[in-house]
């Protein structure tokens, strides 16, 4: 065994130093067919071989058509190998430098010796794909000495010892170490010399100081400015044929986001003539967008598309769907990608795993991802996500609070969890529901009915007829006999469970179970019920909006206590503190009464109640304005138009603006924040020159919370929002002045929940952290100092002077 190796060992080195042609294309003939008789026993000893090797799963599913795409991988880069030996055969091989690396490259290629057959040809296709790599290095190598033999470049490359770039030698260092750990390097020109060391230090990122004898067209790709192309006017689209071209195929998922888009089509064309009548003839820019939508991607698992036909969620789908429609609509250059193959072409990124930066400026003005589509960029752009990363937009379905998306911060304090610690400015989240002012409220659509339409709905509803939320069957157990008993008596009960035999046994004999339906079929089954009962799972879904849009009252769990990562298996890890008291918090806080009662459905006289309620009130078709094709459009639309955070914020210093006295002109001093007429809060003086701000700072209400009380809660109870954007407008002395705060002393730290005060101690602390100011943080020894705004009716995303 020893000297059959010795000798394969001695044939490749001779094979290798001589370079006759003849012998090499033995070489490849002999590995060629060696591949050739273990790919084609592959399927022949995967049946009989299972649990010998981690790699036998894998080999069984390689079988067919994959496997014989393994090998031609193999033969592709066999052919790579004998050009670059071919290649190598015309160079001086004489120098002891060439020599070390030829007995390298025979190394590398003495290990290709299988420990097995089926269950190593994965891992053999690697080895393959590592010795072309190597070549290619070797060739590299050997080219770049002959030129700097005849260049004399060679004390041109000594490794840089400047203050400016303090970084340099220990990044040299590690590129010495490990610039084969990954293909793009040898991409960028990367050869495992010192001078391709410090060009890419240097050219393509920017830790070494530009060499004085290279030719510098071009500044380092991370500090590459984007290339400012014309502005475009968008304009509004109501074909919507390119944008289902765009959606594609293949999946379930998609088909369903297009049945949706299709059924949505006029409504968004009627949407998108109002909205363009309020505009007038504003300027719109048109935006470059990329949209990823990381959670249906083959990488990411997609357990969503198989389980669109069986009662598995379809939230996330329905929200994608209506903000691909809202960005086509309003008139932008859109690229979707559904697969990381996909991001990676619209991205540019360079071949390999991740570590270099991207190969030009990035094309795009947004992106919007998920999570998942996230972490994916990250993985493949490298350096160059920190760099790109105020261009991103997460659609974010329970939120994300400042608390956690300060890796550091969150790192530190006990936030951190599986999402949330990326670093960004919180409102570059987008919810499904306003339920985080921190973040973004993107929202999605309901179908909006006519005035005909809903006289129909009013003439034919049956007063005894329920329909309940719940699709799967494993939401039926766990204690619902007894309400559901209760409900019988009154109602007749209807349910739209998905089974594949003729009834699953967890729904009672009482239930006229519908199956699972199609989207119009079940609109027809919610025209005609009267109430819409939820059994306190799935939380914040569009269910409920859609059943309020057709006439039927919503009634709902509450949950006592509040549901929350600290008590609840579905919200742990969740980068949120949040807590739910009820199932669907958003429809018993804008909507409520009479079209949504939230009850104890541990109590039974309460529930009773409840329904016999119910069926006394009669109600209109009901839709909040901002989950109609025009509120989406016009929210969607302000926030493309306003939300920029490339553009740094500037420090906002208080004695800078200017306070108008007499009407000379002259400045006098006097208070930033005023009181408001019949209000407790304070607002922007009018006397004060106020900054550029979007929200504009008209819409501020300073206001100071209770102990224990977030902004959240002290701007709802005075029947406004938080604004986070204002935040830095009232972190300073004057704010604290204008609220009447004694303090004896004033610091500023980094925690989330300031600024506040303590009114025991007199301690007053500023913010220092702009990523943690928030609205959700709170602390029972503190009262926080809140930027409250007013905001629209029906939309309260945006304020009185937003648009």
């Amino acid at each position: 065994m020893i000297t059959g190796s010795t000798d394969g060992k001695i044939m490749v080195r001779r094979c290798l130093v001589t370079f006759k042609p003849f012998r090499i294309f033995v070489v490849g003939v002999g590995f060629f067919s060696l591949c050739f008789l273990m790919t084609s026993l592959g399927g022949q000893f995967s049946a009989k071989r299972l649990g010998d090797s981690p790699f036998t799963i894998r080999t069984e599913v390689l079988g067919g058509v994959e496997s014989r795409g393994v090998l031609r991988k193999i033969s592709d880069m066999l052919e790579v190998i004998l050009k670059r030996m071919d290649t190598l055969s015309k160079l001086d091989n004489s120098s002891a430098s060439d020599t070390r690396r030829l007995d390298e490259l025979s190394s590398a290629i003495n290990r290709f010796q299988p420990a097995g057959l089926v269950e190593r040809i994965q891992a053999i296709a690697q080895n393959v794909s590592n010795m072309a790599i190597r070549v290619e290095q070797i060739l590299q190598s050997s080219m770049m000495q002959g030129r700097v033999l005849r260049d004399g470049t060679v004390s041109q490359c000594e490794v840089p010892r400047d203050s400016r770039f303090p970084e340099c030698p220990g990044k040299v260092d590690w590129m010495r170490a490990r610039w084969t750990s990954d293909p793009c390097y040898a991409f960028y020109g990367v050869d495992g010399s010192d001078c391709s060391f410090l060009i890419y230090l240097s050219e393509v990122e920017w830790f070494c100081p530009p060499m004085t004898w290279r030719n510098h067209t071009s500044t380092p790709t991370q500090h590459t400015q984007q290339t400012k192309s014309p502005k475009r006017q968008a304009a509004f689209r109501t074909d919507l044929s390119v944008l289902l071209d765009q959606v594609g195929g293949g999946k379930e998922s998609l088909s369903f986001m297009k049945r949706r888009i299709r059924r949505l089509a006029q409504q968004w064309a009627t949407a998108a003539n109002r909205l363009g009548a309020k505009l007038g003839q504003r300027w719109r820019d048109q935006k470059k967008i990329l949209i990823h939508v990381g959670f249906l991607t083959e990488e990411s698992g997609d357990v969503f598309s198989p389980k669109v036909l069986k009662g598995g969620p379809l939230g996330e789908m329905v929200q994608w769907a209506d903000i691909l429609t809202a960005l086509h609509v309003l008139g932008h250059n859109l690229k979707i990608s559904m697969s990381v193959k996909e991001l990676q072409g619209f991205l540019g990124v360079p071949p390999g795993r991740g570590s270099c930066p991207l190969t030009g400026p990035l094309p795009f003005d947004l992106i919007y991802t998920d999570y998942h589509g996230l972490q994916q960029m990250k993985q493949h752009m490298g350096l160059s996500l920190k760099k790109h990363k105020c261009h991103i937009r997460v659609i974010d379905t329970f939120g994300t609070e400042p608390a956690y998306n300060h890796e550091e911060y969150a790192t530190l304090h006990g936030y951190r969890t599986n999402w949330g610690y990326w670093n960004l400015n919180a409102r570059q989240y987008m919810t499904m529901f306003p339920h985080t002012p921190d973040n973004s409220f993107m929202g999605f659509v309901s179908e909006e009915l006519n005035e005909t339409e809903k006289r129909n709905i009013q003439q034919n509803k049956v007063n005894n007829m329920a329909v309940v939320y719940g699709k799967e069957a494993s939401m039926w157990k766990q204690g619902k006999e007894s309400f559901l008993e209760i409900l019988h008596k009154y109602m007749e009960v209807h349910g739209t469970v998905y089974y594949e035999t003729q009834r699953p046994p967890e729904v009672p004999a009482f239930v006229k179970n519908h199956g699972l339906l199609p989207q119009h079929e079940l609109q027809q089954l919610l025209r005609k019920a009267k109430l819409f009962i939820g059994f306190g799972f799935p939380y914040e879904g569009p269910a409920p909006l859609e059943a309020i849009a057709n006439g039927c009252i919503f009634l709902q769990p509450k949950f006592q206590p509040p549901h929350s990562s600290l008590n609840h298996e579905f919200f742990r890890g969740k980068p949120t503190s949040r807590e739910v008291f009820s199932q669907h918090p958003y429809a018993e806080q804008y909507i409520g009464r009479p079209y949504v009662m939230t009850v104890d459905y541990n109590n039974s006289l309460e529930f009773d109640s409840a329904v016999k309620e119910i069926m006394r009130t009669k109600v209109e078709p009901y839709l909040p304005y901002e989950y109609t094709c025009e509120g989406m459009l016009e929210r969607v639309h302000a926030y493309i138009q306003n939300q920029d955070f490339c553009v740094p914020e500037p420090a906002f210093i208080p004695a800078n603006f200017s306070r108008l006295g007499s009407a000379s002109g002259s400045r006098v001093i006097g208070p930033l924040f005023v009181p408001l007429p019949n209000s407790t809060a304070l607002g922007w003086a009018s006397n004060v020159t106020a900054p550029m701000a979007w929200p504009p700072l008209s819409s501020l209400r300073l206001l100071v919370s209770q102990e224990g009380q977030s902004c959240v809660d002290a701007c709802q109870s005075a029947g406004f929002i938080c604004e986070p954007a204002h935040f830095r407008f009232i972190n300073n002395k004057e704010a604290l002045r204008g609220l009447e705060v004694q303090c004896e002393v004033v610091d500023s730290e980094i925690n989330h929940i300031l600024p506040a005060f303590s009114v025991m101690r007199q301690e007053c602390s500023l913010q220092r952290e702009p990523l943690l100011f928030s609205c959700a943080g709170h602390s029972p020894k503190y009262r926080r100092l809140c930027p409250c705004r007013d905001f629209l009716q029906g939309q309260v995303a945006l304020c009185r002077d937003c648009l």
